[in-house]
Order: structure tokens, then C-alpha cells, then sequence
């Protein structure tokens, strides 16, 4: 059995050998790298300020070796805040007017992918594979197949992928298409992500569907296929089942009084609509009053990437925003928004997903969403909360039991909170099971041996 190299930006290091890391993409892809043995090898997320980083960090846990490695300041500003996620995220966003090129940057993005083949080469054996993740790793495979591997190496890519239209606004769109061309297998999250691939190839003529999910580009063929990314279903349920006893969340629950709680959580982050759904759920107390102190909004955005004007701006907004519906709408014993700026512990979000009468999950744009099966995973399956989720989730192409809404329409939005608070609990039951069972069957370990079953060769599984 050939060894499982895994590549991604940042690594996760469980405490000790046999340790689960927090998280289902984590733990799958640990449970893979421990059946093969083998390597994740990331940045450790830190700098070594101006001089060349130092060798490589190396951890052994068990039949896996963690390699971690530093950046310079410039590579980080350049390769991390500049191209990857002041172009690549808001282009792979359909955010055109956030983008923002230079020269630089893109030179630094490239340079680190490189930096990064030239740590990895020397651990690599010839039958290893490869599995490299997300936007900030795409020319990987290429300086890799420049060095001369010939490995299987497959990319998955847990954002979205934008149309053609959005894509060549990107000054260096051809290059990135070339570099996806090297891969064996290319992975999206939805059908969507992946027809706008195969868009992408028609329009530039740079390459063709060949049929059976097989594309011909840059005088290479590779598979593309859609993975829908899951959780560790049946372990969250217990995980939320356990949490409602939590001390903190028996105590959230006696602090909102017998009123129904609606919970968002999302990273700060303006492709998540979080200013949108506060506007939605200030038109829902409007146009509902017999609702004024019978509903509590808990929002837990944690901080992200505050080194990025943008993110630090939109924190702002957001904050002062809150605090404006809670002038405008609270009452002395009720105030309807609960803005909480910081991380929350797994366990006590747990909870808090089985109290809430709704989960509002309305990103602009979204590759996934795993709050949204985290919410529906959590639930009491006798007496379950509704899911209120944007169609432009690509979660909405798996939970046909959630309510879907347009993030742009506040008013519709706001009816939809309304129908979920009001609908029958057999509804709700039903919405459930059948959202449920899906994300049994289509867990993080479905996913995981579903991408590796086409990256891996039978002679060597």
C-alpha cells in the first residue's frame, strides 16, 4: 500500500499520538494518513521576520510525520495576505470588486508553491500520493511535475470555483488553469464548481470534456469529479446530545428565558452575508411584533484575518450594526441581538445548535458550509429546529429539508425565519430525517475514501 502524502496550508497536530484533532476534515484525513503512514506537511503559521526559515519542523504521531515549516514575513504578506486571499478568495468568491492585483503578489504566490515543492521533494518516495488542499497550492503539482515526480497528485478545492466571466478577470487566470492541469484528480465541492470548470476550459479553448468526468488540457488528461465535503455525522449527534448537560449551556438556556434562540456562526467574513441576515432579522421582529421579546439572535463570528483592512472594517460594521437594531428594537428586559466577536468551544457550540429553534446559515457564496450539517447533525430528532440556508451554499445541493432563501432578499429571508419558528413539528421531523440521513450516509469518511478511491491506482491501494 503506497504511502499518503497530504499538503495543505496549515496543518493540524494532534497533542499526542492516536489524539483526534478537532474538526471532521482533521480527523479524516488523519484516520487516512494512519491506515497508509505517511506525511501532512504545512505552514506552521509563523514567520522568521526577514531571514530564510530554518529546516523543517518535523513531528512524529504514530505512522504519520508532521512537517511543518516557516515563512518569511514577505512570503506571508505576499503568498497568504496578498494573492491568496486578496485575489484568489474574493475572485473564487465572485467578489470582483474586492480583488485586488499586484504584480508582487502574484510573483510571491508563486514563489512559495515553489518554496513549498522544494521542501516536500526530498521526503517523497515514487509511490507516494499526493493529495494537495485548496486555493493557496494550486501550482503545486506543476513544480512538482517540473522536478520531475511523476506521482499521483490530486487537488481538492474546498471553495467554491467561479464562471468563466468571473474567472479571466483574474490577470493570471491562464496560469492557474495550467497548473490544475496537472493534476491526476481535481475535486469540487458541487456539480456547480465543476461545470464551471469544464465552462472554463470550453470558453478559453484550452481544453475538453472527454466524457466519464475526464478532461483533456494542456496536453494532459486528469479526472474532475464533485466531492461534497461532510462532518463526522453520527459523532457530532452524540457530541450535541452530551453538550445539552454542559454547565455553559444550561446556563445560555436559562439566560434566554424560554425564548426561541436563532443562531448564526461564521468566521468574519463578507462572503458570509452576516450584515444581510442582521437586516433580515431586523424585518422579521418589524414585521412580526407579536415576536418583541419571544426571540433571541445569537451571532458568533469570530475574528479572521485581522491583518487584512477589509476584514478589520467589516468588524466594525458589523459590531455597530448590531448594536444599532439593539437600540432601535430592545426593551429593557430583552435585547434581541447577541453579537459575540470570539471563538466558542466545540462542546458548547454543540449545545447551543440543539437549543435553537433555527439555524440561519445565508452566505453570499459558500463552497460548503459545515455549520449548516454541524446544525442539522446536532438536533433533538424528536423535536428539531429548522435549517435556513442560501441557496448559494453549496450545502443546498444536498439538504433539500432546509429552507432556502436568496441572502440578497431581506424580506424573503425574514419570511422564511417566520415559517420556521411557526412550522408543525411533524414538518420538522420529516425536513430532518431526510437531511439527517443524508449526511449519515455522505459523512467526512465517505468523502475522504470516495476522493482517494479515484486518485489511487488499484496497484497500489
Amino acid at each position: 500500500m503506497s504511502r499518503l502524502v497530504i499538503v495543505s496550508n496549515r496543518v493540524s497536530i494532534p497533542e499526542r499520538s492516536g489524539a483526534a484533532p478537532a474538526g471532521g476534515l482533521a480527523v479524516a484525513l488523519q484516520a487516512a494518513l494512519e491506515e497508509r503512514g505517511g506525511i501532512w506537511m504545512g505552514w506552521s503559521g509563523n514567520s522568521s521576520g526577514e531571514e530564510e526559515p530554518g529546516p523543517l519542523d518535523l513531528k512524529e504521531r504514530g505512522k504519520i510525520t508532521y512537517a511543518l515549516t516557516d515563512l518569511t514575513k514577505t512570503d506571508v504578506e505576499e503568498y497568504y495576505h496578498g494573492f491568496a486571499n486578496r485575489v484568489l478568495w474574493p475572485i473564487c468568491h465572485y467578489r470582483l470588486d474586492l480583488a485586488e492585483y499586484g504584480r508582487k503578489e502574484m510573483a510571491g504566490y508563486f514563489r512559495v508553491n515553489r518554496f513549498f515543492a522544494q521542501r516536500l521533494a526530498p521526503m517523497l518516495e515514487e509511490d507516494d500520493i499526493i493529495w494537495v488542499h485548496d486555493y493557496h497550492l494550486i501550482p503545486l503539482a506543476a513544480e512538482l511535475r517540473q522536478m520531475g515526480f511523476r506521482n499521483r497528485i490530486g487537488f481538492f478545492l474546498h471553495i467554491p470555483w467561479p464562471p468563466a466571466d468571473v474567472l479571466f478577470a483574474m490577470p493570471v487566470h491562464e496560469e492557474i488553469m495550467r497548473g490544475l492541469s496537472h493534476y491526476d484528480v481535481i475535486g469540487f465541492q458541487t456539480d456547480h464548481d465543476l461545470e464551471n470548470f469544464a465552462g472554463g476550459l470550453k470558453r478559453e479553448g484550452i481544453g475538453e470534456a472527454l466524457g466519464d468526468g475526464v478532461f483533456s488540457s494542456h496536453g494532459r488528461r486528469f479526472k474532475g469529479a464533485a466531492y461534497g465535503i461532510g462532518i463526522e455525522t453520527a459523532a457530532f449527534a452524540k457530541f450535541a446530545q452530551k453538550s445539552a448537560s454542559h454547565s455553559m449551556v444550561k446556563k445560555a438556556r436559562e439566560s434566554i428565558e424560554g425564548r426561541d434562540l436563532i443562531i448564526g456562526v461564521d468566521r468574519l467574513d463578507y462572503s458570509k452575508g452576516i450584515t444581510q441576515r442582521i437586516d433580515a432579522f431586523e424585518r422579521f421582529v418589524q414585521d412580526n411584533p407579536e415576536q418583541q421579546g419571544k426571540v433571541t439572535y445569537l451571532q458568533i463570528t469570530p475574528k479572521s484575518r485581522s491583518e487584512v483592512p477589509e476584514y478589520e472594517a467589516m468588524q466594525r460594521t458589523v459590531a455597530e450594526q448590531a448594536g444599532r437594531v439593539n437600540g432601535a428594537l430592545g426593551q429593557v428586559d430583552w435585547v434581541p441581538i447577541r453579537y459575540i466577536n470570539r471563538s466558542i468551544s466545540r462542546p458548547i457550540l454543540a449545545g447551543l445548535y440543539r437549543m435553537a429553534k433555527i439555524g440561519l446559515v445565508t452566505p453570499l457564496r459558500d463552497g460548503m458550509n459545515l455549520v449548516a450539517k454541524e446544525y442539522v447533525a446536532a438536533q433533538d430528532p424528536e423535536d428539531p429546529g429548522v435549517l435556513v440556508l442560501s441557496r448559494f451554499a453549496g450545502a443546498a445541493r444536498e439538504l433539500s429539508g432546509a429552507l432556502l432563501v436568496n441572502p440578497y432578499d431581506i424580506e424573503g429571508t425574514a419570511n422564511a425565519i417566520a415559517r420556521g419558528l411557526a412550522m408543525p413539528r411533524e414538518e420538522r421531523r420529516a425536513r430532518w430525517r431526510g437531511m439527517m440521513d443524508f449526511l449519515l450516509e455522505h459523512d467526512v469518511t465517505r468523502w475522504c475514501d470516495d476522493f482517494l478511491k479515484d486518485l489511487v491506482p488499484a496497484s497500489q491501494a
